[in-house]
């Protein structure tokens, strides 16, 4: 005679699926410069505000380029070798016009393929071809660690 199992039946352990967007993690509260600003301007807002960079707009609000430290160290750079002062010049002077953006319904993996394959710090968020957010590694970095114990998709 064969012996019977007294076990019940095995609960499958349901695991969540999550499916995280950019505009989940994305910061929506932005510090945001406009071309006509000094460059002084912008770099005591990089300080305030613990900042390395931010979008550039227009008056309607549209994106029109980002500026960063890095913009910034490359032209003061360029100034001592050209003996020529630059903090009164304008942010559209120094500004990164040619910018990748990120859809803000992209899943954070498809954030995290775009900033291996740019080696960009940040990327501003995009939503119908309006300006809505702005996403950095770290905000990935931190939005996986916080799915450790979840099913990835």
């Amino acid at each position: 005679m064969p012996i019977k199992s007294f076990q019940g039946a095995r609960v499958q352990k349901q695991r969540s699926v999550v499916h995280l967007l950019v505009r989940d993690i994305m910061t929506s509260h932005l510090i945001v410069f406009r071309p006509e600003q000094t460059i002084h301007e912008v770099m005591e807002q990089f300080i305030k505000n613990r900042i390395s960079g931010g979008p550039v707009v227009d008056a309607a609000g549209n994106l029109i380029g980002v500026i960063s430290e890095a913009d910034c160290m490359k032209q003061i750079s360029e100034s001592r070798y050209f003996n020529m002062p630059i903090l009164d010049r304008s942010v559209a002077n120094f500004m990164t016009t040619n910018v990748d953006t990120i859809d803000a319904s992209k899943s954070i993996f498809e954030a995290a393929s775009q900033f291996t394959k740019n080696n960009r710090r940040r990327f501003p968020v995009m939503e119908n071809n309006k300006l809505v957010g702005q996403i950095s590694r770290k905000d990935v970095v931190m939005a996986a660690l916080k799915l450790q114990s979840n099913t990835w998709h």
